[in-house]
């Protein structure tokens, strides 16, 4: 479609588009440019590898398990008012960052942090749901995705410029530009409508989501210090599944649950967010082994580690729009099928890795091709999603969806000790990226297998597996009331 068949973005689509990108651009900011600093941070406070999984699993943590509650209360008091208290929240929890005292400090701190982003990310899409619809909402989403993508990925190399030449406290403290700037558009900003909820707050579920994925992740990073015998292991890693399957029944069964169950019967939202669950977890894990490596093992500054993932900056940046344009064209299936299994492709060329290392030929390739599957996938992913189900459920949709994905990231790191055989030498790194690889694959394989588009798209051909596939009947996904759960 040419520029002038386009319906033209009105200005206060624009304010709306920005805001939402700035308010979630300073969560996912900091939930990546950590990764760096944590070196310079086991150095300054101690702890060594447990202090960098806790300062990364502290914040995916509290985010992961508080972001449900956060969609709900977006849809009941209204986008605008939860990402203000976000946003002043998270400003403050910075500061709390960047005075840490000690390691515990900082990882308490690090939780409320996560508290207050998970405030942020689905307030902030739910208002571009709200507010723009068909293609130029396909379009929003891409500019939302890269540009959230960018902060993901692009936080390492300001983490390392800032590390290097200041402090890895200045991570922290950096924060307060973007939010000073989110906080007077929102000024600017006439909130879209919303249809308001019931005013419930599901307590009991998120004291059970937190309780359901604190304990096993406690146990999977303290397991490689203590062993699986010992009961401050086994004890929270049995309380933790309990938790979880209690916090199944709840949700459920709860008059006004956070995670409405009834959202997986709609089919685009329940096969995506499996999807999401296997290419977020290695988005993380992936960028988290990658720069530990490249500081600790090969030696790079924490500049040069973050410079490392730059093309895949890039690349987000230049290409997410666009084939969030194509996924709302075509339909979601054929990049959310094909982008995952491209960027696995990437991490499987990183296997190539020697010692010594040769950067220019055996990472730089990886990168660039792990960057073009990553802007094939994220656009076409959030849209298929979240294009499923009815826009007064955005704020919930949008939560559950960005819970999977930090959620997912949360276990992959924990998972680190386990997958790297307990050193991230060479044999270590080789494991990593061959088990983010088929992470990614299978995230592909899923999404060529469960996704559907809708009627009015063109059919699009998934991309041929070991096995064949069965023909899926189409149906629509555009946004609509979904039916209740029948007894």
């Amino acid at each position: 479609m040419s520029r002038k068949q386009r319906t033209p973005t009105t200005s206060q689509q624009r304010l709306v588009l920005w805001t939402a990108i700035l308010a979630s651009f300073v969560a996912f900011l900091d939930g990546s440019i950590i990764t760096v600093a944590l070196p310079a941070m086991a150095r300054d406070l101690g702890g060594g590898l447990v202090l960098q999984q806790w300062v990364v699993d502290a914040y995916l943590l509290t985010l992961g398990a508080f972001i449900l509650v956060a969609g709900s209360l977006s849809d009941t008091f209204g986008r605008g008012r939860i990402l203000r208290v976000g946003l002043v929240w998270f400003g403050v929890a910075s500061l709390l960052c960047a005075l840490a005292p000690a390691g515990i400090f900082l990882i308490l701190a690090r939780g409320l942090q996560g508290m207050a982003g998970a405030l942020l990310v689905p307030s902030s899409l739910a208002l571009i749901l709200s507010e723009f619809s068909g293609k130029a909402q396909g379009r929003a989403i891409g500019s939302w995705t890269g540009w959230t993508g960018v902060a993901f990925i692009a936080g390492p190399i300001l983490g390392g410029l800032l590390t290097d030449y200041l402090s890895w406290r200045w991570i922290f403290l950096i924060n307060v530009i973007p939010i000073g700037v989110t906080l007077w558009l929102l000024h600017r900003m006439k909130e879209p409508e919303h249809i308001r909820g019931t005013g419930h707050i599901d307590i009991i579920g998120a004291v059970l989501a937190a309780v359901g994925l604190g304990g096993p992740v406690f146990a999977l990073i303290e397991q490689d210090r203590l062993g699986w015998q010992d009961p401050l292991v086994f004890l929270p890693l049995i309380l933790g599944v309990v938790a979880f399957a209690v916090f199944l029944w709840w949700e459920s069964r709860a008059p006004h649950p956070m995670m409405p169950l009834k959202l997986f019967r709609v089919r685009n939202f329940s096969v995506g967010n499996v999807a999401t669950t296997f290419i977020y977890g290695a988005l993380s894990f992936g960028s988290f082994a990658l720069t530990l490596f490249l500081q600790q093992t090969v030696g790079f500054t924490a500049l040069a580690a973050g410079l490392a993932l730059l093309p895949t900056t890039i690349m987000m940046l230049l290409l997410s729009s666009r084939f969030g344009e194509l996924g709302g064209k075509y339909g979601p299936r054929l990049f959310m099928a094909v982008g995952p299994v491209i960027g696995g492709v990437g991490y499987l060329m990183m296997l190539s890795v020697t010692d010594p290392i040769n950067f220019w030929l055996q990472v730089l390739p990886g990168v660039l091709v792990f960057g073009l599957g990553l802007s094939i996938t994220v656009a076409p992913l959030t849209s298929g999603i979240l294009g499923a189900i009815s826009t007064s459920q955005a704020g919930i949709g949008s939560a559950v969806n960005n819970a999977v994905s930090r959620v997912a990231g949360l276990i992959a790191v924990a998972l680190t000790g386990i997958i790297v055989g307990g050193t991230l030498d060479l044999t270590g790194f080789h494991r990593a990226m061959l088990a983010t690889a088929l992470m990614l694959i299978a995230g592909g394989v899923i999404s060529a297998i469960g996704i559907q588009n809708s009627k009015g798209q063109k059919a699009a051909e998934a991309p041929s597996t070991s096995s064949p596939t069965v023909p899926i009947e189409t149906r629509p996904i555009e946004p609509r009331p979904i039916e209740p759960l029948t007894p």
